[in-house]
């Protein structure tokens, strides 16, 4: 048993092995995807524990950057976005509180509701993360021309707007993986 992952292509030439019906096109599109997806996830990750960030931290960041100034959402309305339960919303909320990166305050139209802002510091913790990120990424596709970056663009998007399309509850909490 060898101890390293095969390569890709050795990965694939098993596959076939196994399953004489395997498209290796597609397997070296959708493999090649998934093995960079995991890789950058790791990347990402260490990328936020340097600036005492953890990923849903940053996924509640970014959905608050996302909402524009003044930078603020109700707590359901960020849970729905990432999937989360009203319960795990909550818990996040309150860690972030504690480390300053945003507010809870009673919505002003809505006394019963409360509101999740974004700090300056928080938002100085987003800016952070969007420096380090571009570094990495730049690297990342540092052998592909501008050409050959917005074909690869194009052909990923079209991708995802398929599976968006075919499965448009799947960039959240999955119902029927509860």
């Amino acid at each position: 048993m060898p101890d390293r992952q095969p390569t890709l292509d050795e990965q694939i030439a098993i596959y076939q092995r196994e399953y004489r019906d395997l498209d290796p096109q597609v397997e070296k599109v959708v493999n090649a995807v998934s093995r960079l997806d995991r890789r950058m996830n790791v990347a990402y990750s260490r990328q936020l524990a340097t600036l005492g960030l953890t990923g849903p931290e940053w996924e509640v960041l970014k959905e608050l950057v996302m909402a524009g100034s003044p930078y603020q959402l109700w707590p359901g309305t960020i849970a729905k976005r990432l999937g989360l339960t009203p319960a795990a919303m909550t818990h996040r909320i309150d860690r972030m509180l504690g480390q300053g990166l945003v507010t809870r305050e009673r919505d002003q139209d809505n006394r019963v509701r409360v509101i999740i802002g974004l700090t300056d510091t928080g938002r100085e913790k987003w800016l952070e993360v969007m420096r380090k990120a571009s570094v990495f990424e730049e690297d990342l596709l540092q052998d592909l021309t501008t050409e050959e970056r917005t074909q690869l663009g194009e052909l990923l998007t079209r991708l995802l707007r398929r599976v968006e399309h075919a499965q448009p509850d799947a960039g959240g909490r999955l119902t029927d993986l509860d």
